[in-house]
C-alpha cells in the first residue's frame, strides 16, 4: 500500500459521461490507468447538473434528461507521480478540463490486506 501524508496534488479531471475510450468509459480508463500507474488512489463523482467550453447545459432534471451528465475524477497523490501520470491525459482527454490543487493529506489508511469490511 502506498503510504501518503502531507503536501500531495489533487488532480481533477472534468469530463461527460458519454465520453469513451475504446468503446468503454473513459473515467474507467483514467481510474484504470492511474491504479496500474500506482497512485495513491481514484474516486468517479457523477454530476446533477454542469457545463463546459461548449456552455451546454447537462441535467437530470426531469424535463431535459441528460445522456452525458458531467464526471469528476479526482486523484491524490505525490506532486512527483501525478505530474508523472499528466501526459496519459494528453493521451485520453480530447475534451475537458484537468486541474491541480495543491493539498494536504492529514489521513490516508486503508483496510489490511485480506481484511473484509
Amino acid at each position: 500500500m502506498t503510504s501518503l501524508n502531507g503536501a500531495a496534488l489533487r488532480l481533477t479531471v472534468f469530463i461527460g459521461e458519454s465520453d469513451t475510450w475504446h468503446h468503454k468509459p473513459l473515467f474507467t480508463e483514467i481510474v484504470h490507468r492511474a491504479h496500474r500507474a500506482g497512485l495513491a488512489g481514484a474516486s468517479v463523482f457523477r454530476g446533477i447538473e454542469g457545463y463546459g467550453a461548449s456552455s451546454h447545459i447537462h441535467t437530470t432534471r426531469l424535463l431535459s434528461l441528460s445522456e452525458d451528465l458531467p464526471v469528476a475524477i479526482v486523484i491524490v497523490d505525490a506532486a512527483d507521480r501525478i505530474r508523472a501520470f499528466l501526459p496519459q491525459l494528453d493521451e485520453l482527454v480530447s475534451e475537458g478540463l484537468a486541474i491541480l490543487d495543491e493539498v494536504d493529506v492529514i489521513r490516508y489508511v486503508g483496510r489490511p490486506a485480506g481484511a473484509t469490511k
